[in-house]
C-alpha cells in the first residue's frame, strides 16, 4: 500500500524527486512540476498541500493542491491554481485513489466550499463538473513548410500578410515588453492583471522552460508577445498581450507562427494552444488555425454550496465590475489587480 506525504517547501531533494517522477509520468503536465508550489507561496501567499503517494521508497503519485480563500469568490482547495490542467498523475490507481481521499480529508479539514481537480480527462461519473472551457494541442509536423500548409487557407493568408508587412520576431531576456502588452489587453478586457513579479517568478523559477517571444513591426514599435512553457516535447503558448495595432498588422497570428516554427526547429512534437471558453474570440481563432477543441474535465467536490461556482468573465453578475475595469487608468489597474486576481486563479 502507497503512503501519502507532504512535499516542504525548500525541500530540494524531496522537489527533485517529485519533477523525476512527473518528467516520468504520462498523465503528468507541466502544471505538476514542483516549482508552481513556491509560485504560489512566493507570489500569491496560498497555502499549498503538495501530496505525494510512495510505494517500496518511490514516488508512485502527486496530488499538487492549492487553498484559495477570499470573501468575494469564495474558499476552495483546487488543483491547481492559475494551472489549467493538474489533478492526479499517478502511475497505478490505488495510489491516485489514495492521494484523492487525503486531497478531500484535507478540504473537509480546512472548512473549504469545495475541491476542484482540473484534468485532461474525466476520472469520476458522479462527480459535478464544469463543462466551460476546452483546449487545443496538435502534432508540431516535423517540416516547416508542412506546418504552413496545414493551417487552414484563411489564416495561412493572414501569417503571410504578417510576414509581408515586415514583422519581427525576437526572444526576450526579461518580462518588460511583455507585461506592457498583457496588462493593457487584459485592460481593455475588464479583467484585473496579474502582478508583473508573477511573470518574473516564472522566468526565474523555470528557467529555459519558460520563454517570451515579442513581436515588433519593422520599426521597432511594440505588438505582440507571448509567454511560454515547454515541457517534454510539448510546447504552451500560456500569456499573451497585444497592442491595438497588432490586428491590422497580423502581428498574434505572424506571433504564434515564429513560435510554431521555432518549436519546430528544436523538435518540438505538440503545440498546446491552451484554454479557452467555448464560444469566445480566442476559441475561434484557435479554431481557425485547424486545432479542434477537446474538453477539458473540471471536476468538483460540493461541501458547502449547491452548485459549481462560476467565477469567470462570462457570469452575468460580473459584468458591471467587468464594466469599471475598463474605466480605470490602466496605472490604476496594475496597482489594484494583484489584489482582485490573487483569489480567482
Amino acid at each position: 500500500m502507497a503512503t501519502i506525504h507532504r512535499l516542504n517547501p525548500g525541500d530540494a531533494a524531496a522537489a527533485a524527486r517529485w519533477d523525476a517522477f512527473v518528467f516520468a509520468c504520462p498523465e503528468a503536465t507541466f502544471f505538476h512540476r514542483a516549482a508552481w508550489q513556491q509560485v504560489m507561496h512566493e507570489v500569491f501567499g496560498h497555502p499549498t498541500f503538495y501530496l505525494y503517494a510512495e510505494q517500496d521508497g518511490a514516488i508512485v503519485g502527486v496530488l499538487p493542491l492549492a487553498q484559495v480563500k477570499s470573501l468575494l469568490f469564495g474558499h476552495a482547495l483546487v488543483s491547481l491554481p492559475f494551472c489549467v490542467y493538474a489533478g492526479v498523475a499517478a502511475s497505478d490507481e490505488a495510489a491516485a485513489q489514495a492521494l484523492e481521499a487525503e486531497a478531500q480529508r484535507i478540504a473537509q479539514q480546512l472548512g473549504a466550499e469545495h475541491l476542484e481537480l482540473r484534468q485532461l480527462t474525466r476520472q469520476h461519473d458522479g462527480w459535478p463538473r464544469q463543462d466551460l472551457y476546452v483546449t487545443f494541442r496538435k502534432p508540431i509536423l516535423p517540416d516547416e513548410e508542412a506546418n504552413m500548409l496545414a493551417i487552414p487557407r484563411k489564416q495561412r493568408a493572414m501569417v503571410r500578410k504578417g510576414i509581408k508587412n515586415g514583422l519581427v520576431a525576437t526572444f526576450d531576456d526579461g518580462v518588460d515588453r511583455f507585461f506592457a502588452l498583457y496588462a493593457s489587453n487584459v485592460h481593455r478586457h475588464g479583467t484585473p492583471a496579474l502582478p508583473k513579479r508573477y511573470f518574473e517568478t516564472l522566468r526565474r523559477l523555470f528557467g529555459p522552460d519558460c520563454s517570451v517571444l515579442t513581436v515588433t513591426s519593422a520599426e521597432g514599435q511594440l505588438l505582440s508577445s507571448v509567454l511560454s512553457f515547454h515541457f517534454r516535447d510539448e510546447i504552451l503558448p500560456y500569456y499573451a498581450g497585444d497592442d491595438e495595432a497588432a490586428r491590422d498588422l497580423a502581428a498574434n497570428d505572424f506571433k504564434y507562427w515564429e513560435l510554431m516554427r521555432h518549436a519546430c526547429a528544436q523538435g518540438f512534437k505538440t503545440f498546446d494552444y491552451g484554454r479557452s471558453k467555448v464560444g469566445t474570440g480566442p476559441y475561434a481563432f484557435k479554431k481557425n488555425w485547424g486545432f479542434e477543441p477537446q474538453p477539458l474535465h473540471y471536476e468538483y467536490r460540493l461541501y458547502k454550496r449547491e452548485a459549481i461556482p462560476q467565477n469567470n468573465p462570462a457570469n452575468a453578475k460580473y459584468k458591471l465590475m467587468i464594466e469599471t475595469w475598463r474605466k480605470l487608468p490602466l496605472p490604476v489597474a496594475n496597482w489594484l489587480g494583484p489584489f482582485v486576481v490573487r483569489s480567482l486563479g
